[in-house]
């Protein structure tokens, strides 16, 4: 018999991962297995390998300090690597003992929940968002979380009023807010957020006296017009006392297995408290090494960056361009790895469980996996995150096998229902 606490866990697994790995299990290949499912659910850079297997397959040779315990929060030299690197994203001077590095962003998010909240008490997040904030956030800190909704008439952006209201009506419902909680840029919604937002959303949490978690893991990942601008650059937060940033190698340099996530706090009492749950998510030691080489090669990784950048661009116009051909809104967007499309008009009822059935016809008939709005907390049915940052090839295959899926009889035909206009 498990704990009632262990079941309530597993019971929260993110339903993206359970999609992920089934579509993974049976891969499309054009010739090998044509009726394969396409991956297009799963936030990876898929773009970039040819540029990272030189570097990662010519290993350098290992040393006794790479298969011995380091510090549980990071070793100081990559933790050093890391700040000097992290200095020119955030365009503040990083502190390498204010760094904490565990197995991966989600394990950092989970840090950082675990120490701003006890059981019970809630953490504001704008919504649509990142469908594991659920149980990134919530899931062992026993937070709660309450979505702040932005939908389609706004182009899904909140804003600072809205934050500010939410926590108004919390503290009139008696319920203890310990944080703001954004992705910048956003997931599922690609926007990159201008520095005048971010500036009211922290002073907004600065007079209720609560903190800003910031996840920044698509910082690097920005291909638009509007450039990048951390949370904890100084012209949004003059005084970044109370704002605590994750950031990771998943994304941006497209090493999701690596597992490394960092967590930045300008308070020593939390990074005290964040290190003593690290001892629950270190991160090996070895891989700590080699991607310290890796960042020290600032020239290289300049130019993998913007390479990188590079084929987003192409990637997203190119998805973007077949789902306007095809007739499929979507919401323009300058950074990440997906687009928020609309197939509210090919519902058959303007409700969540008729998208949950479009989704699942999607994945179970023309085998491919995207991921329905409702698991992102999406305020309106029929909106659905498809990821482009893979084999332009695969995914124009995949938006195909959607359009055959949504054009060959689907129940309700194509039309809009008013609920879900904009």
């Amino acid at each position: 018999m498990v704990s009632r606490r262990a079941t309530a866990l597993a019971a929260q697994a993110p339903a993206i991962a359970a999609a992920h790995f089934r579509a993974e299990a049976h891969p499309y290949h054009p010739q090998q297995r044509p009726d394969g499912y396409i991956n297009l659910g799963t936030a990876e850079n898929r773009l970039v390998w040819d540029l990272l297997a030189p570097r990662l397959s010519d290993r350098r040779p290992l040393t006794a300090a790479d298969t011995q315990y380091g510090p549980l929060h990071g070793t100081a030299a990559f933790r050093e690597q890391l700040a000097s690197f992290l200095t020119g994203t955030w365009q503040t001077a990083v502190d390498p003992e204010h760094l904490v590095v565990v197995s991966g962003a989600t394990s950092a998010l989970d840090v950082i929940a675990s120490v701003l909240c006890d059981p019970g008490e809630a953490i504001v997040v704008p919504a649509p968002y990142y469908g594991a904030f659920d149980i990134d956030l919530a899931g062992r800190s026993g937070a709660r979380l309450l979505p702040v909704p932005a939908g389609a008439g706004t182009g899904f952006r909140v804003t600072a009023s809205d934050i500010d209201r939410a926590l108004t009506r919390a503290r009139q419902r008696g319920i203890t807010v310990r944080a703001v909680a954004l992705a910048s840029p956003g997931n599922p919604v690609g926007h990159v957020h201008p520095p005048q937002m971010l500036r009211d959303v922290v002073e907004v949490a600065g007079r209720h006296g609560v903190d800003v978690v910031v996840d920044e893991i698509y910082a690097h990942s920005v291909f638009g017009g509007q450039p990048f601008v951390s949370c904890l650059d100084p012209m949004v937060s003059p005084a970044a006392g109370r704002v605590h940033a994750v950031w990771g190698f998943a994304k941006d340099f497209g090493l999701p297995g690596f597992k490394i996530g960092v967590l930045y706090s300008p308070r020593p009492d939390v990074c005290a408290a964040a290190r003593a749950f690290a001892y629950f998510a270190p991160a090996s030691t070895e891989t700590q090494a080699l991607l310290r080489d890796l960042l020290a090669d600032r020239v290289w990784v300049a130019r993998f960056l913007a390479e990188s950048r590079r084929r987003l661009a192409l990637s997203y116009a190119s998805a973007a361009g077949l789902l306007t051909a095809a007739g499929i809104p979507f919401v323009p967007v300058g950074a990440g790895f997906s687009l928020w499309a609309d197939l509210g008009a090919w519902l058959d009822a303007p409700t969540f469980a008729a998208e949950r059935a479009l989704g699942e016809g999607i994945l179970d008939r023309a085998r491919v996996n995207i991921l329905p709005g409702q698991f992102f907390a999406g305020p309106e049915p029929g909106w659905f995150r498809i990821c482009h940052a893979t084999d332009q090839a695969m995914v124009a295959e995949g938006i195909t096998r959607i359009v055959d899926h949504l054009t060959g009889g689907v129940a309700g035909s194509a039309r809009r229902y008013e609920s879900v206009e904009g």
